[in-house]
């Protein structure tokens, strides 16, 4: 009895590669040093092969932080669609800027962010990732007022993602820039945040 046929694994497509590629080199080199011919040399791929499909090095660029954007977002999505406990949430979103900050991912945003000032199309692009961001955490505080914890500081719930938002954007830049945890302590702050958090969750909720 013959044995069915295993498909052989095709592996990453074209796209993917080009994508990875233009990640590393983003990662390596920066953006302002970043060529098509070295992403198509780490792609394995010939240099027609980047115009084909993306066009352009700014319309690469786009899609890598599009992609990275959408799959960061979609992490955070899942995590706050937890049900665990606000403050168990926050520490863990504080363990992804660590984790973020080591992948590069971070390196990637704010080295295309400085682009975007005088790139009009790419600002647009990064603010509908910015944006998402907001949007995400809007909600998050929102059931955070719904359940009490945050009622009595007369914040809205967009005024409080605005600040989350800022805050974990500031400290990235400041870490990218070299400032150490012992001179400015991002990293514990935004921690002890998520310990004050607890704290609130544990007093009893406002009655009706």
């Amino acid at each position: 009895m013959k044995r069915a046929a295993v498909a052989a694994d095709p592996g990453p497509s074209t796209e993917d590669r080009i994508l990875a590629a233009a990640r590393a080199c983003l990662l390596r080199s920066g953006y302002a040093a970043v060529s098509t011919r070295a992403v198509a040399d780490d792609a394995g791929v010939p240099l027609s092969q980047i115009h084909y499909h993306f066009g352009s090095k700014r319309q690469l660029l786009l899609v890598v932080l599009e992609s990275e954007n959408a799959r960061l977002l979609e992490r955070q999505q899942a995590l706050y669609a937890g049900p665990e406990l606000l403050s168990v949430k926050w520490q863990r979103a504080c363990d992804y800027l660590d984790e973020d900050l080591h992948s590069g991912y971070v390196r990637i945003l704010h080295e295309l962010w400085g682009q975007s000032y005088s790139d009009p199309e790419l600002a647009a692009t990064l603010r509908e990732a910015i944006s998402g961001w907001h949007e995400l955490l809007a909600g998050v505080v929102e059931d955070a007022f719904a359940q009490g914890v945050l009622q009595r500081m007369g914040l809205t719930p967009a005024g409080v993602a605005a600040l989350i938002v800022g805050s974990f954007l500031g400290a990235e830049i400041e870490i990218l820039l070299g400032l150490r945890e012992s001179q400015v302590p991002h990293r514990g702050t935004l921690r002890n945040i998520g310990r004050w958090i607890e704290a609130n969750e544990r007093q009893p909720g406002p009655t009706a």
